[in-house]
């Protein structure tokens, strides 16, 4: 199992220079919304840290727009999402599931404390 944060911020191209200058973070993806980055990809050593717009948020899947109180979501990727999809039986899942852009069958729940939880499973090559 892996598990990538998605931080949730009004402007990418503010958090930008904290995670790539300070923090030594690349960016490996890249999605535009207008006339900014609606959502990023960042990786350092094997960690990878997702960023996304509120807005993007809202456009993408408007049940999964934080309020101001919660601005963080989990991406899990496991390697079986039928099981995953087992374990929930019976649980609500918010996000119906959707292939991605990049490569991912994923399903999207809120845990009990509130908080966006996406499980996802790569497509096969």
């Amino acid at each position: 199992m892996k598990l990538t944060p998605v931080l949730i911020v009004d402007e990418i191209e503010k958090s930008l220079p904290f995670w790539v200058e300070r923090m030594g973070f690349s960016k490996t993806a890249e999605v535009p919304e207008g006339d900014r980055l609606g959502f990023v990809m960042l990786v350092r050593d094997g960690a990878e840290l997702m960023l996304q717009t509120l807005e993007s948020v809202r456009k993408d899947e408007p049940k999964f727009a934080p309020d101001a109180v919660s601005r963080a979501a989990i991406f899990v990727e496991v390697d079986d999402l039928e099981d995953v999809r087992q374990r929930l039986n019976g649980y609500a899942i918010t996000m119906p599931e959707r292939t991605t852009f990049y490569g991912m069958r994923e399903i999207g729940v809120f845990e009990p404390g509130g908080h966006v939880v996406v499980f996802a499973a790569r497509l096969a090559a």
